[in-house]
């Protein structure tokens, strides 16, 4: 079988993609895949060891970039979906699976147009416009979150969660005592200059987190100098990186998380059952990301801070009160892991097989085997 995915854009587009090119693989080790994507350094470091074709297209995002920017955006689609087409026959593509992001559309129209059966996977509590407007061309649509379904038919809609690699569904974590000892902030596979100054003003306040707690910190690349050098200067022997290379090892090892909120995001964190602090992105497209958190602070795994209100002091706050209450910690952690779900990829996958007709290779949907 031969099966193409649009993953480009971010992490949060990108490793889900590679999560279902694992997942068909391992079913079947004689699967073809092929990731298009954009091309950026950010999906080359993603992609690194991994042994499927990468192509790539020309594309830029259309919402929220200003109108003359969103008129060039669009007029480079008709020349990638006339990429597309050429990929898709190259390839011979059987089936077509759309992540979201801006590399979906022109690989998911090609496949309309060449008549091969195309699945989209939305993540997200509140669909982004690709998704939307991909909608009634996919075959199935995969969604993470119920709260999701009625932006789709209903006919095609699956709620199966988030695909995950292995790694992080390999083994069940152990939950510990409680006792916050290292301190994971991570604001998505780009950062998030904000949330970091939030955060050093919270480390900057707090004698307590200072003398408490080992920091991990996922900076961003443009913006770790400016973090490591804040460390520094407060005599914190922080770890600070412009991108986490092995998420889920880093995960295991933290004891909180304080994050921002993509679905992605969230379903590592409860793959790994961390408790975790959850400042959404603001400025997300139809303010997914609150939509996201709200689900883990209604399950009692994490604690929605929203960024406009939000100050160092009030983050300190929050940690401190952690620290003094292990019990809530654990029982957050607990929490976190009823929202584990390591099924999602294979259940995707075998509705794909379902989508084309062919036999699903038996095996049983457990914790990962």
């Amino acid at each position: 079988m031969n099966v193409v995915i649009a993953a480009g854009g971010t992490g949060g587009h990108f490793y889900p993609a590679l999560a279902l090119a694992e997942e068909f693989c391992r079913q079947a080790a004689d699967t073809s895949v092929t990731l298009v994507g954009t091309g950026r350094a950010l999906e080359q470091r993603m992609m690194a060891g991994a042994p499927w074709r990468m192509e790539t297209l020309r594309v830029q995002g259309v919402v929220g970039r200003g109108m003359v920017a969103s008129i060039k955006a669009l007029l480079l689609i008709p020349g990638a979906v006339w990429r597309c087409l050429r990929l898709l026959r190259a390839y011979k593509a059987d089936l077509v699976v759309g992540t979201g992001g801006y590399t979906s559309p022109p690989v998911v129209f090609a496949a309309l147009l060449l008549g091969i059966p195309r699945a989209v996977v939305e993540l997200n509590a509140v669909p982004g416009i690709a998704n939307r407007v991909l909608g009634p061309l996919a075959n199935r649509i995969f969604v993470s979150f119920e709260r999701a379904t009625p932006y789709f038919r209903a006919g095609k809609v699956s709620v199966v969660g988030t695909p995950l690699r292995r790694a992080f569904v390999a083994t069940t974590p152990s939950l510990e005592s409680g006792r916050i000892d290292t301190l994971l902030v991570c604001g998505g596979s780009q950062g998030a200059q904000a949330m970091n100054s939030i955060v050093l003003e919270a480390v900057r306040t707090s004698a307590l987190i200072r003398r408490r707690v080992t920091v991990i910190h996922q900076s961003g690349l443009n913006d770790f100098d400016r973090v490591s050098q804040a460390y520094r200067t407060m005599n914190v022997e922080a770890e600070v990186v412009p991108f986490v290379e092995d998420m889920a090892r880093t995960l295991r090892r933290a004891d909180l998380v304080i994050c921002r909120c993509g679905a992605l995001t969230l379903s590592e964190i409860a793959a790994c059952a961390k408790p975790s602090v959850l400042i959404p992105f603001p400025q997300a497209t139809h303010n997914h990301q609150e939509s996201n958190a709200r689900v883990v602070e209604r399950a009692g795994a994490g604690i929605v801070l929203l960024q406009p209100a939000l100050t160092g002091a009030g983050l300190a706050e929050e940690i401190e009160g952690l620290l003094h209450h292990p019990d809530r910690v654990r029982c957050m952690a607990e929490q976190s892991l009823r929202l584990r779900r390591t099924d999602s990829a294979e259940a995707m996958v075998r509705e794909c097989y379902r989508l084309l007709g062919k036999s699903f290779p038996e095996r049983t949907m457990t914790n990962g085997v």
